[in-house]
């Protein structure tokens, strides 16, 4: 007897008696099936539906563990900003008419609203602002910016402004001598620390012939760099007393700046926080002003992890088209293994371990490539920009200026299980196929 099963029936430790049986996935299970994934020559065709198999669920597993690093990268890093840079929640006045008759917003009893919200459980800091929108300019270049009176000891606690010491340039603890505005600001207006530039508002001075452009100029003594493109680009902070002359609010604030311990507990205590101030406060969270954009990331997540899905069920379909041509190219063999006394389990469970290697393999290959990937994708990406002259990445799009990538255990496992899942299952019905084979049939023309 020649070939495999005329190796096999050599060693006695194949030959069974009726009525024996052994124990499942036994040593000589494996070795068969290791010889069977050890396809001759002339069986080529099987070798090579075993290596597109394995190169297929490699490159689907790392594709769905590079995509969900990214997203899960990219959630992470927007969410970081916003909570690292805003108001987790911002306390409003309603309207109500002023004593001159006009309709007016802002709260005169600022430091008393502060200390009540500081009452709050999870309150970490209330911070009173003054805010408004001006023009900047300097040197013939102007820009439109979004100014934020605050006091220096809360602005020293806002961790993406004030806590970045190698992504900032000038001397915080000066802010009360001047101007601090982001990167974004300070590259479009050509400007550098030591600077000064001028601050043009429409709603200035009021006089007998109307209210005349208020221009004023302020010392750049600070650059930061919050990590977001919008808002580098927009955002400047000036002392909340300057603030308030600047902006005609003298006595008042716009609004309350409010931070906590745990953001994500916002919707919880934001009637709390309405509360503690009365019946005219109104509270905006940062969940409501960017709760579109993660619903969408969430959606997103949800569309690529079932596409990504389709790629790795089509990559271990192919285990499928493998299996089939083994199970014929080897009928002859599982007739005679038949013959000899091995059971249509073990038979079955031969075969399902010719497909489950494959898928084992493929996973944990693309397990490290894909984890590999993700840990260096600042490589990737400047070899990327390398080849494309730059450009490949475009943060006013974006709005954070890199591609992110966070390896998460989750996603990964999400990966391995879904991959070995499908190997295992498709796997079972050729080896079903294989174990069901009449072995008279199988060699009645042997």
């Amino acid at each position: 007897m020649q070939g495999t099963v005329g190796q096999l029936i050599l060693e006695p430790v194949f030959v069974m008696t009726e009525g024996q049986s052994t124990k499942p996935f036994s040593r000589f299970e494996w070795m068969i099936a290791w010889r069977y994934l050890r396809a001759r020559r002339e069986e080529g065709g099987v070798s090579v539906m075993t290596w597109i198999s394995l190169i297929g669920i490699t490159l689907a597993v790392a594709a769905l563990i590079i995509t969900l690093s990214v997203r899960t990268g990219f959630r992470t890093e927007f969410v970081d900003t916003i909570l690292g840079a805003n108001a987790h929640a911002t306390v409003y006045s309603s309207v109500y008419v002023d004593e001159n008759g006009g309709t007016n917003r802002s709260i005169a009893d600022y430091d008393g609203w502060a200390e009540k919200l500081l009452t709050v459980p999870d309150v970490v800091r209330a911070a009173p602002l003054v805010r408004g929108q001006v023009m900047a300019s300097y040197s013939g270049s102007n820009a439109g910016i979004e100014v934020y009176g605050i006091a220096q000891n809360d602005l020293m606690t806002i961790p993406r402004v004030a806590q970045r010491p190698d992504e900032s340039w000038g001397d915080v603890a000066r802010f009360n001598e001047g101007i601090a505005i982001g990167s974004g600001v300070a590259r479009e207006l050509g400007v550098v620390v030591g600077d000064s530039i001028k601050l043009i508002s429409p709603d200035g001075a009021k006089t007998a012939f109307g209210t005349s452009p208020r221009v004023s100029a302020f010392e750049v003594v600070y650059i930061f760099t919050a990590g977001r493109y919008d808002i580098d680009k927009t955002r400047a902070y000036l002392p909340f007393s300057e603030a308030q002359r600047y902006f005609n609010s003298e006595g008042a604030a716009d609004e309350i700046e409010v931070m906590l311990a745990h953001p994500d507990t916002v919707d919880e205590i934001s009637y709390e926080l309405m509360q503690a101030v009365g019946d005219t406060g109104l509270v905006w969270t940062w969940k409501q002003s960017a709760g579109s954009f993660l619903s969408a990331l969430d959606m997103e997540d949800n569309v690529m992890f079932v596409i990504l899905s389709v790629l790795v069920l089509i990559a271990a379909m192919n285990i499928v088209s493998g299996l089939i041509m083994l199970v014929k190219n080897k009928g002859r063999d599982i007739g005679i293994l038949r013959t000899i006394g091995l059971t249509e389990g073990s038979v079955l469970r031969v075969f399902f371990i010719c497909g489950a290697v494959t898928g084992v393999l493929g996973t944990a290959l693309g397990v490290m490539i894909g984890s590999l990937f993700a840990l260096n994708i600042d490589s990737v990406m400047a070899f990327v920009n390398y080849l494309n002259g730059g450009g490949a990445w475009d943060p006013s799009v974006r709005g954070i200026y890199a591609l992110p990538a966070e390896l998460r255990f989750i996603d990964v496992f999400k990966a391995v299980s879904l991959s070995l899942g499908l190997s295992f299952v498709v796997t079972i019905f050729p080896a079903r196929r294989a174990a069901r084979m009449n072995p008279v049939e199988a060699l009645r023309y042997e």
